[in-house]
């Protein structure tokens, strides 16, 4: 499967670029349609894997624990995971190189901080915690970010696009603190032919359709089924992460492989 936003050579940021300039508008619904919001619920798992057994979003409204980890939500997109991390608590940086998606995560945010609970905490009637999340336009592969500062960096559907996997997964680990967490949520691959075969004919024939539909290119989504092609996937991650200096490293799956959370910790 080609497409004209996948090139596995030095123009692969470009390209990458662009194609997330051309759906940012629409990258929210298409992710609905294409998971029939499954999508939500593996976020949230994330988030959920994130905390080390720490109360999430219910925390404050039943009287938990704030969850107050200091958070990197890299190719944040849309914010969508950035700000689930803010709802349970955490301080959150989103960092994106597409400024046109850093616009869409701006307006969601305005929304979530106008949203019941916060209505509810102005007239005095409930004390939500709720942590903040400021967006910085930024390279995965060149993170202006110090040493050891975040608790946990997350990744949801970015790490398959890095121009250079390995350079990004280094990179995430020395801004992670000592003991911090990686996790990043993408598309897998099945280990059962039967599916893989069922699965890839799914993104090869349906993708683009939806993509000319939603977007007036079927490139757009043609893109997935390119990049996941030369993308290790569960088992290559796990294996890269482990060789890079990661511990703890494993993976679930979902959709009997079809998506999965890889994740490790930096050593202390």
């Amino acid at each position: 499967m080609e497409s004209k936003f996948y090139q596995a050579d030095e123009h692969r940021a470009e390209k990458v670029h662009l194609l997330f300039a051309t759906i940012a508008r629409r990258y929210d619904l298409l992710n609905d349609i294409m998971s029939a919001g499954l999508h939500r619920r593996w976020k949230q798992r994330l988030v959920e894997l994130a905390s080390a057994g720490r109360v999430l979003s219910h925390g404050a409204a039943s009287g938990g624990a704030a969850y107050n980890r200091r958070v990197l939500d890299l190719c944040c997109g849309t914010g969508d995971i950035a700000l689930r991390f803010a709802r349970a608590g955490a301080d959150v940086t989103g960092a994106d190189f597409t400024e046109e998606m850093l616009q869409v995560a701006e307006a969601r945010k305005q929304h979530d901080s106008a949203g019941p609970a916060f209505a509810q905490a102005a007239a005095g009637k409930a004390s939500p915690s709720h942590g903040d999340v400021n967006w910085v336009r930024a390279d995965a592969l060149r993170l202006p970010f110090l040493d050891n500062s975040f608790d946990v960096v997350s990744v949801g559907y970015g790490l398959r696009n890095l121009a250079d996997i390995e350079r990004g997964l280094g990179e995430i680990l020395r801004v992670l603190k000592p003991g911090g967490k990686f996790l990043s949520l993408d598309f897998g691959k099945p280990e059962a032919k039967a599916f893989r075969e069922l699965y890839f004919g799914y993104l090869r024939m349906v993708l683009p359709i939806l993509g000319r539909i939603f977007c007036g290119d079927p490139d757009t989504h043609g893109y997935i089924l390119a990049s996941l092609q030369d993308y290790p996937a569960q088992r290559g991650i796990k294996e890269l992460m482990e060789s890079i200096g990661y511990r703890q490293c494993g993976f679930e799956e979902f959709c009997v492989g079809s998506m999965a959370i890889n994740y490790g910790v930096k050593p202390k």
